[in-house]
């Protein structure tokens, strides 16, 4: 006698982008997707470009390849679309070694990313406009 569960057939709209071998650190990525998170598509993007961060163009990239997927192969609407999640995790890390002096030698260490967007799509019909980063 087991519950028997619920399953709702909403159907979840979501577009997934994923940007693998990303030349950054996760301890270097996870500030800048923690602050896009909920943010509509086009103010994340300004953000991301007025950023002085490097790895900020690769995230711009992501994101744009996840837009353009929700519009060829789900037919979204762009302006409806807001970042659900953004995440990254470890990769390979590259080891190389810097001579130093008295034949010794240092380790040189190379991190890369994966980097993962997910987008949704708003189902309100009323949508309002930020134009700034307050209110």
């Amino acid at each position: 006698m087991g519950k028997k569960k619920k399953i709702n057939k909403v159907e979840n709209k979501t577009v997934k982008s994923v940007n693998k071998s990303v030349r950054s650190s996760t301890r270097k990525l996870k500030p800048i997707l923690r602050s896009i998170v909920g943010k509509k598509v086009g103010l994340a993007i300004r953000d991301l470009t007025f950023s002085e961060k490097r790895i900020s163009k690769d995230i711009k990239k992501t994101i744009s390849s996840a837009i353009a997927n929700a519009e060829n192969n789900f037919q979204y609407d762009i302006d409806k679309l807001v970042i659900k999640e953004a995440y990254c995790g470890k990769q390979v890390v590259m080891k190389r070694f810097r001579a130093r002096a008295k034949g010794r030698a240092a380790p040189i260490k190379k991190p890369y990313s994966n980097l993962t967007i997910i987008l949704s799509e708003l189902k309100n019909k009323k949508i309002e406009e930020k134009h700034g980063t307050k209110g």
